[in-house]
């Protein structure tokens, strides 16, 4: 499992993934987000799935990249979206047949020069996608269930990309203690919208656990400050000694 969220705000983009890899008890560090940086041509791409998948279509999708030029970015999403098929095509029956579910899940975001600002993509593992707006500034794929509840709350369009960054570390903080297959170091991709600049960095358990433990303890003091009277109806008709 995986975990990977791009954030759509009005000043830019966001995109944290976590590294770990799990095969069976084993687990180790890859990296999941493929960034490309080239003249007025600034894009990530990360993926949640089967390993073997993910590799293969990003293989591909830089053979085409190296002879293609794009000017809008959801170009780059059908060309990658035509190698998911592709890949499909060659491998899919084959995975099936052995137990395995073609599930890769893609996260493309960036801008290009043709662009009118910067764009957020889901790929589908059926090659289809769907653009984020402002109306859904996020979007995460992997194990997405345990982290969402603090970026409904919290984000939307006028966020600046340092509360989205915030907020994105503390979905991912909440999935990784509730989830032993995520976990860090966390790979951060940032991008402010005309820019045509990437902006990476890894941070390290080290690095944000002060965060996680404020966090933590910010949560305590929030649930002991919530009012209690409204509790007074079911509570008062528990027996007395």
């Amino acid at each position: 499992m995986t975990y990977c969220l791009g954030i759509k705000v009005k000043e830019g983009l966001v995109a944290i993934a976590d590294t770990r890899i799990t095969s069976g008890t084993d687990t180790s560090i890859k990296v999941k987000i493929l960034t490309e940086q080239k003249d007025k041509y600034s894009i990530f791409i990360m993926t949640s799935g089967l390993r073997s998948i993910r590799d293969k279509s990003i293989l591909y999708f830089k053979e085409i990249i190296e002879h293609e030029e794009y000017n809008k970015l959801f170009k780059v999403v059908n060309a990658f979206g035509e190698q998911v098929r592709m890949v499909a095509e060659e491998d899919k029956v084959h995975l099936e047949n052995s137990g395995f579910k073609f599930d890769l899940h893609t996260i493309i975001g960036g801008q290009l020069k043709d662009d009118e600002e910067h764009k957020l993509f889901l790929l589908y593992p059926e090659g289809n996608w769907v653009e984020l707006g402002y109306g859904a500034p996020f979007v995460v794929i992997g194990n997405s269930g345990h982290g969402k509840a603090i970026l409904n709350r919290t984000l939307n369009e006028n966020s600046t990309m340092k509360q989205a960054l915030k907020a994105g570390f503390l979905s991912f903080d909440s999935t990784r203690v509730s989830s032993n297959n995520v976990d860090f170091p966390i790979d951060v991709v940032l991008y402010k919208k005309d820019t045509f600049q990437l902006a990476d960095h890894r941070y390290e358990k080290k690095d944000l656990e002060n965060v996680s433990a404020q966090w933590a303890e910010e949560l305590k003091v929030a649930l002991e400050n919530i009012s209690e009277e409204w509790m007074d109806a079911t509570f008062n008709k528990l027996p007395q000694l």
